[in-house]
């Protein structure tokens, strides 16, 4: 027979790894029914929206929903084409659309922002987009997904758009730009959906700097209270953190089948997860990562 105390001990370790194993194991919040989600952000109000793609491929079956925690879902803006990264400024949303980016206002209405002919060169897959913060945007074009026409445009407030990364001219290239996060004034960080690796992208003197690799199908790019990013793997329905620049990015889960643009929670409890594939938005909590 063990000892008192090694025999407390022995219960009290296996207690507690049956208490972090639960804890790990507890499924996160997930919600189904919806078709090709790709983005989400925190709107209006305080609601989650989602871009739904639909059917990839056919103009005007594209929408904007809104999901709340009990799993109910509302159509809040229809009649786009493959919706994808979104942003909110002053209460209305913005979407990036293929070839043109949306204006929606907090009822719903749908207006084109910025159109194919407003671009200095056509644009040939817009995947994201960002603001500065000052009526700014920057949208992505991930070209012809095969490294070739890949861009980043700037939108300044009087809706004048001009190419600050042409994908194939940096160094190094940035083949098929998708996810963006403006990281200062000066600075962009720029996912690589096609070489899996994440760029701080200096505007100033159009230079690159990897922050690193091995993300596959890098898509959304998030960032915490604390500075660390996450990043969504579109491609292996992987979630990755970066906490410094140095350190080898940590995986969080590969639960997904096609992580895509992700983003926080209002209180910065859980990543937002819509999974394409899937059709669901997963609430996935950081606590302990």
């Amino acid at each position: 027979m063990l000892p008192t105390v090694r025999r407390q001990t022995l219960i009290t370790l296996a207690l507690g790894l049956l208490i972090v194993g639960s804890a790990r194991a507890e499924d996160p919040k997930t919600i189904k029914g919806l078709k090709n989600p790709e983005s989400v952000v925190i709107g209006p109000g305080g609601k989650i929206y989602v871009t739904v793609i639909g059917e990839r491929d056919t103009p005007g079956d594209g929408s904007i929903a809104i999901v709340d925690e009990t799993g109910k879902i509302t159509t809040f803006a229809v009649g786009l084409d493959d919706p994808k990264g979104m942003v909110v400024v002053n209460d209305v949303l913005y979407v990036a659309d293929v070839t043109k980016v949306w204006r929606i206002d907090a009822r719903g209405k749908v207006e084109v922002y910025a159109g194919p002919g407003d671009f200095p060169r056509p644009p040939v897959y817009l995947n994201d987009i960002a603001s500065d913060g000052v009526d700014n945007f920057y949208v992505s074009d991930s070209g012809d997904r095969a490294g070739k026409k890949g861009a980043v445009f700037w939108i300044n407030a009087k809706k004048q758009v001009t190419l600050v990364l042409d994908g194939e001219l940096t160094d190094p290239p940035i083949a098929v730009p998708n996810g963006l996060l403006c990281d200062g004034p000066d600075h962009l960080i720029v996912a690589d959906f096609g070489l899996g690796y994440l760029y701080r992208f200096d505007l100033k003197t159009k230079t690159a700097q990897r922050l690193g690799g091995g993300f596959g199908g890098t898509d959304g790019i998030a960032r915490d209270s604390a500075g660390r990013l996450y990043i969504g793997d579109w491609k292996n329905g992987r979630l990755f953190q970066v906490r410094s620049e140095p350190d080898p990015p940590r995986l969080l889960s590969e639960q997904f089948q096609s992580a895509a643009d992700i983003a926080f929670t209002a209180d910065g409890k859980y990543l937002l997860v819509p999974d394409m594939k899937a059709g669901t938005l997963t609430w996935f909590p950081t606590k302990g990562f």
